[in-house]
């Protein structure tokens, strides 16, 4: 065996800076971005479900806002998951630990500045969802 790859989830999230959390989190991101870019995942080949460390980072902040909304950006500070950069350190570490698959010309670097953090996830509210008064948000009755 060898002794420098991780044997498992929990000997990754020893050695790198990143939570349990967080790995989780990637993976389902994979999940989630090979079906928003292929129609039918299910019934192409390994290769042919590629997705490259771009579109990867894209459907990660899509599958971020989509599960924790207006706290996305908070959740995955939690996590020291501040940068697309973050994204590849992770999956790269996955891949060199055995727990999931690059091809050959993926690199971490695909990685790099895809996106910057604090704008993706700036998200308004829309102001027609803005209360405009008390009676809107609710009211205390007083005996």
């Amino acid at each position: 065996m060898d002794t420098d790859k991780p044997s498992s989830l929990q000997q990754l999230v020893r050695d790198t800076k990143y939570p349990f959390d967080a790995f989780h989190f990637v993976r389902r991101g994979l999940d989630f971005t090979v079906h928003q870019i292929h129609e039918n995942p299910e019934d192409l080949d390994e290769g042919e479900r590629h997705v490259d460390g771009a579109q990867l980072c894209l459907g990660l902040r899509d599958f971020a806002v989509e599960q924790y909304g207006q706290l996305a950006r908070t959740v995955l500070r939690r996590w020291r998951i501040n940068r697309t950069e973050d994204f590849g350190r992770i999956v790269f570490a996955m891949v060199n630990g055995g727990l999931m698959q690059a091809q050959e010309e993926d690199s971490e670097h695909d990685f790099d500045r895809v996106f910057d953090f604090d704008r993706e996830f700036d998200i308004a509210i829309p102001i027609d969802q803005v209360p405009t008064d008390a009676s809107e948000v609710g009211t205390i009755e007083q005996d």
